[in-house]
């Protein structure tokens, strides 16, 4: 099979885009003026139907003007707490190698670039979370008398793109505060997602699933070693070694740790395919990475069962501690753990009023679910970045400027603008800068 297959088809499929694109231009049916026109590579598909139901959505203008002033709070402080991670991963970056650096591709947030990103879920939740966050900018901005030109799609071979066209001129017209109301409506509706779908995600996860037993998951199973002869396979639970319980996977290592090669132990472990607990002798095998210890041949997730459901219910009551419960709820993607498929359903079984539904329309829903949560949150995280064209480059602008109007009360209006764009393109050189630096620092050492 030609390995090169995919980008071929990549190109491929590039090369059409751009000759129907080409075309059109052509024949006069893009441009500035045409329902179609152009932004960058992307196709612009723009129509005035629309404006009159954010007309009526945004006729609530006190209570837009409140939520969009906590907007404008809460994208500040994702703002300092993004820069301040990306100067903290800077500086580990200086402790890597090339060996570990992490892959360009973890730098865009885009399903089937980024590989921790389904391309399925990552897709469906992208285009919600895009264009629910444009829509938000469109209703707040007709609350602050700003007016919508268009509204439409984004189409770039895949379209996964939205927008609400504002009016430019009104725009920049308007007082700092109304633009920072703006501006700052997306960032906030995408934090507000995030929040209302990990609560139907906790609550439907919590009612409904119960794990299999107490114990360590096994998500591999080597072959030829004595698990794989135990007939222990992944998905299966091992609750105790020789009387110890292993209801976690300090504990399960704990219990293999003085073990020596040749040594028969006692394994309890629910199988599940059975569906019940099995207790097999074994005898140990020699460990292929520290001498003279036994080994049994399995790997486990480093979230137990229970733990993963405690994760994607309450991570902040994990036995962990809120801090890392909370980081282990971002991080699942990283450990194969989300989308929760394969043997990892095999952990668990459904109950209360759910008992009856089918597994695997289940763990679809509460993937699509944690998924939406997920890139709604990286969709609010990264559009407050102070990076020009994002909204948070646009806030940093207004804030830096408003600082200068305090201690500069002498400057006119056009000096103080001139102070902002110059304060947000040299931080949007500073992201840039921490963005690449751990993708390139690590290389270089």
């Amino acid at each position: 099979m030609d390995p090169y297959l995919g980008y071929e088809i990549a190109v491929l499929v590039i090369a059409i885009y751009g000759a129907i694109v080409y075309a059109l231009y052509r024949t006069g049916h893009i441009g500035p003026d045409h329902a179609l026109t152009l932004l960058g590579p992307a196709l612009m598909i723009k129509t005035k139907r629309g404006r009159a139901a954010i007309d009526r959505w945004a006729r609530f203008r006190r209570f837009w003007t409140a939520v969009s002033d906590l907007g404008v709070a809460l994208a500040a402080i994702a703002m300092a707490s993004i820069v301040l991670l990306l100067a903290f991963d800077a500086v580990l970056a200086l402790r890597l190698n090339a060996s570990n650096a992490p892959p360009v591709t973890e730098a865009l947030g885009l399903p089937g670039i980024n590989p921790i990103i389904p391309v399925g879920y990552g897709i469906l939740a992208l285009v919600v979370g895009v264009v629910l966050h444009e829509l938000a900018h469109g209703v707040v901005a007709r609350s602050q008398g700003i007016g919508v030109k268009t509204i439409g799609v984004l189409w770039c071979v895949v379209p996964v793109g939205a927008f609400v066209e504002q009016d430019d001129a009104e725009m920049n017209a308007a007082p700092r505060r109304k633009r920072d109301r703006v501006a700052a409506a997306g960032v906030l509706a995408n934090f507000f997602l995030a929040v209302a779908f990990f609560v139907g995600l906790s609550l439907m996860v919590s009612g409904s699933v119960a794990p299999n037993a107490n114990g360590v998951g096994v998500t591999l199973v080597e072959s030829g070693t004595p698990a794989a002869n135990a007939t222990i396979a992944p998905g299966d639970i091992i609750t105790s070694i020789n009387g110890t319980a292993t209801t976690t996977v300090d504990a399960f290592e704990s219990s293999l740790e003085h073990t020596t090669p040749g040594e028969r132990v006692t394994v309890v472990y629910y199988t599940s395919t059975a569906g019940h607990l099995v207790t097999v002798n074994v005898t140990l095998a020699p460990s292929p990475t520290v001498a003279g210890r036994g080994f049994l041949g399995v790997g486990v997730s480093f979230l137990t069962p229970a733990d993963l459901k405690t994760v994607l219910v309450a991570p902040w009551s994990s036995s962990y501690g809120p801090v890392d419960g909370s980081i282990y709820w971002l991080v699942l993607p990283l450990a194969s753990l989300e989308p929760v498929g394969g043997s990892t359903v095999q952990f668990f079984h459904l109950t209360g009023p759910l008992a009856g539904a089918g597994s695997g329309a289940f763990w679809v829903l509460a993937n699509v679910l944690y998924w939406l949560a997920w890139m709604n949150l990286l969709l609010g995280l990264s559009n407050a970045l102070p990076l020009v064209p994002l909204d948070g480059g646009l806030l940093f602008r207004d804030f830096a400027a408003s600082v200068a109007a305090r201690f500069r009360a002498g400057w006119s209006a056009a000096r103080l603008d001139e102070f902002g764009t110059r304060a947000v393109t040299a931080s949007s050189v500073l992201v840039l800068v921490l963005l690449a630096w751990q993708f390139i620092v690590p290389r270089l050492l």
